[in-house]
């Protein structure tokens, strides 16, 4: 089974946001960045799938600058068995989407997976843009995936329950927890990791199709104001006059 995990290279999130003064642009700095967590948990059903297999190749797969290898070396070591990062900064969906598509295409990858949605921009778009464009059905958020017979057996997740689902392989999968566990990489996987084929290769064609004007933080909320249980005159005084929601 061949797979394509595609992986995007997140702030922390931990981390204190904060955009330049202009709020044009991210503010970078200090920031610590990670495998986004969605990603994390493709990554290890991946690895979980060829385990299972006893064969096969998990390629991992992020579009991004030189700031993203670290994400891509942890990958190796929790069990992908190449790395490739397309040099580019990952401007939008349909960029990101394109250049995964590109990479993809003629490749005959069983299962390409990656996570519901990145923690930064939140789009939720990419499977859905990658499928399209290999002409291959996507499928989100899979909670449950069971391959066998060259069909995958998902549960995924819909509104006010869940939905099982059987599909024949190749598909684009948009993963989320409880698929599989979190892997940390031990010290033989950090180690052989170093061994590993590690390419980077340009962008392809493609162009962003959107542009953000400005960056905002939201507004800070207000603190907690807490209300005797037995004060009801109160606790209504203030749901009509203050929060103006009676």
């Amino acid at each position: 089974m061949k797979i394509l995990v595609c992986i995007t290279h997140v702030p922390d999130t931990t981390s204190k946001i904060s955009f330049t003064p202009d709020g044009k642009k991210f503010d970078a700095t200090g920031v610590q960045y990670i495998i986004g967590p969605y990603d994390d948990y493709a990554l290890s059903k991946a690895v979980d799938l060829k385990t299972q297999a006893g064969e096969g190749e998990i390629t991992v797969l992020n579009v991004g600058t030189g700031t993203s290898d670290a994400s891509l070396r942890k990958a190796l070591a929790i069990g992908a068995d190449k790395a490739v990062r397309i040099d580019a900064e990952p401007a939008d969906s349909f960029f990101v989407a394109r250049q995964i598509a590109d990479y993809a295409q003629g490749k005959d990858f069983d299962l390409v997976m990656m996570g519901r949605e990145s923690i930064d921009f939140n789009g939720g778009v990419v499977h859905g843009m990658v499928g399209e464009m290999l002409s291959v059905p996507s499928i989100a958020p899979v909670m449950l995936l069971e391959i066998e017979g060259g069909k995958a057996k998902i549960e995924r997740e819909i509104d006010a329950g869940t939905e099982n689902l059987e599909a024949e392989l190749p598909l684009v999968l948009g993963c989320q927890e409880p698929i599989a566990e979190w892997k940390i990489p031990n010290m033989r996987g950090i180690m052989s990791a170093k061994r590993k084929p590690f390419e980077v290769i340009p962008a392809g064609n493609g162009a962003e199709k959107t542009e953000a004007e400005k960056y905002v933080l939201p507004e800070k909320k207000d603190a907690v104001r807490m209300v005797d249980a037995e004060n009801m005159e109160e606790l209504v005084d203030l749901l009509r006059n203050e929060a103006k929601v009676l």
